[in-house]
């Protein structure tokens, strides 16, 4: 692989591992409630 290759892999890789970090730090701040969940369907 030439360098040019590695370096788009290396920011690939740190965008989508970044993001995934990103938003396990987002909701370990900010969980989400779980009164906004929806009734379950009731069934007939």
């Amino acid at each position: 692989m030439t360098a040019t290759a590695v370096v788009y892999m290396v920011v690939a890789m740190v965008t989508v591992w970044g993001g995934l970090v990103a938003a396990l730090v987002n909701l370990s701040r900010h969980p989400e409630e779980v009164e906004d969940e929806p009734a379950p369907p009731v069934q007939l």
